[in-house]
């Protein structure tokens, strides 16, 4: 009782007073035969692996500014000795268990059919997943909370061996630090290309020594992918459109050298903030999109409608929405995530987002597509 009020107290006083030092730059280290079935990384830009001896060394930063802190891990096979270099955090494999702090990281476990190492998730909204649902029925999964109320009674109870977080997004993770439960970041919600998202399948899989699983897994996303795309490198046109909606006032815009934008380009699209490098969003004013966008053929929209999402609906959200072409003439490009499995499937089926818009774009290239999250508003 006392070692759990004394992790709980300490819990409670990270919330208040953590301030984590700045890391130190990672070691190079020379590549060398290993334990592990060795992985390679061709489009993720968010992690690095150097593997020396029995241990695969893990550096991870933003992709979308690698100046930023970075983490690192060492990954060892579990009861083996290693040297550890300063400044690494050792994980024994494989991972036995561990908590999904987002859809996007169950995404990963869902396609290599491993949730039985999930033991803990947060929010179950916009999950669609029925072994996910069994299992918290079963009492195999806990619900920890939601980001920043996490119910660090629960963590502790479940006391997996790592907890996956999302570290450039807000959820008050340094309260969980002093519970001793490592937290890997999977940042694979900020790679800048949809096969650099897919291919963190492949971290995963090294994590539960499932490396040849999650290989051959992306190979044929990878495949399927640049199949797909090579259908619309040469296209006679390529249709403008844009993307978001407004909300409190401004319109989030994604850059230029955004995943979605990339999305666009290779399905034969012309996205009119093109020439914008931001990698990640702006909020622009509702005119400055107008000036641009008025005129385009498409115009995509993601969100969590209630009921059937319509034209109608779609003005009476806010009656300029019907001066854009793209409404006029029935250009929405619309996907609901209140009716599919959007963020849990997507980020490992990034060649299933590009035929629906393929489909969509240039109909005559993949006419068997059957779409699943996106396809136009009727």
């Amino acid at each position: 009782m006392k070692k759990y009020l004394y992790l709980t107290a300490l819990l409670a006083f990270s919330l208040v007073s953590c301030n984590a030092g700045k890391q130190q730059a990672a070691t190079p280290v020379e590549k060398s035969d290993s334990v592990h079935e060795q992985v390679s990384l061709k489009y993720a830009q968010g992690i690095k692996l150097n593997y020396q001896g029995n241990t695969c060394l893990v550096t991870m930063q933003d992709p979308e500014d690698n100046k930023v802190l970075d983490y690192r891990f060492a990954l060892v096979k579990r009861g083996e000795d290693a040297q550890i270099p300063e400044g690494y955090t050792r994980i024994d494999l494989p991972v036995r268990s561990t908590i999904c702090m987002t859809s996007l990281q169950l995404s990963n476990f869902i396609k290599l059919n491993e949730l039985e190492h999930i033991v803990g998730i947060t929010s179950t909204k916009h999950l669609f997943n029925e072994e996910v649902h069994q299992r918290i029925n079963d009492g195999k999964i806990q619900k920890i909370g939601i980001e920043g109320n996490f119910d660090n009674e629960v963590i502790l109870g479940i006391n997996p061996d790592i907890i996956m977080i999302s570290p450039f997004k807000r959820g008050g993770f340094d309260a969980l630090k002093d519970a001793g439960i490592p937290l890997i970041p999977h940042l694979g919600y900020k790679e800048l290309t949809p096969l650099g998202q897919a291919e963190w399948i492949k971290f995963v899989g090294l994590l539960l020594g499932e490396e040849k699983k999650a290989t051959e897994i992306f190979d044929e996303i990878e495949k399927k992918y640049n199949d797909l795309k090579s259908l619309a490198q040469n296209v006679d046109s390529r249709p403008t459109v844009f993307s978001g909606e407004l909300h409190g006032g401004n319109w989030y815009v994604v850059g230029g050298r955004s995943f979605l934008a990339q999305l666009f380009k290779d399905a034969g699209a012309d996205y009119i903030f093109k020439d914008d490098n931001s990698t990640g969003g702006v909020n622009l004013e509702y005119e400055l999109v107008y000036a641009k966008a008025a005129h385009a053929q498409y115009w995509r929209i993601l969100n969590s409608h209630k009921g059937t999402f319509t034209y109608d609906a779609l003005r009476e959200s806010d009656a300029r929405y019907g001066d854009f072409d793209a409404c006029k003439n029935q250009g929405v490009i619309y996907c609901n995530m209140t009716k599919t499995p959007f963020y849990e499937s997507m980020p490992v089926e990034p060649h299933l987002i590009l035929a629906d818009f393929l489909k969509i774009f240039h109909p005559e290239l993949v006419p068997e597509h059957t779409p699943k999250y996106y396809s136009l508003l009727k």
